[in-house]
């Protein structure tokens, strides 16, 4: 299943460890992963400062971008769940004032989408 979420874009949960190897350098003094999930080639992380997401473009992923959003800039967020038809589950965010979510991320069942909420919110609040 793990390789047909990958093809529907549905993210999967990524040991800190492997994001620490991977993406320390893009931290800041204090700053530590908390929570990651990776989609087909990208990757999107929350630390303890801020939403860290790291897209891999062109055909040959040599060109990266990485975005990152304090969470003070976060102005909301929703979460849909899976139904029982769906595989997935969605998470939208707003930063500050734009009227379309500026991040929507898709997760799999097995990712207990109520927990990221519950995160982000104590991120945010």
């Amino acid at each position: 299943m793990g390789i047909l979420n990958s093809i529907l874009g549905n993210a999967s949960e990524v040991s800190i460890d492997k994001l620490q190897e991977k993406y320390g350098r893009l931290l800041i003094a204090n700053e530590v992963i908390e929570l990651g999930f990776k989609l087909f080639r990208d990757t999107f992380m929350f630390t303890n400062k801020r939403l860290i997401i790291i897209d891999v473009q062109g055909l040959t992923g040599s060109k990266v971008q990485y975005q990152s959003y304090p969470y003070k800039s976060i102005s909301r967020f929703s979460l849909e769940t899976a139904g029982t038809f769906d595989l997935d589950a969605e998470l939208k965010i707003w930063i500050s004032s734009e009227d379309i979510p500026s991040v929507s991320k898709k997760f799999n069942k097995s990712i207990d989408v109520y927990e990221v909420q519950k995160y982000l919110a104590s991120k945010v609040m």
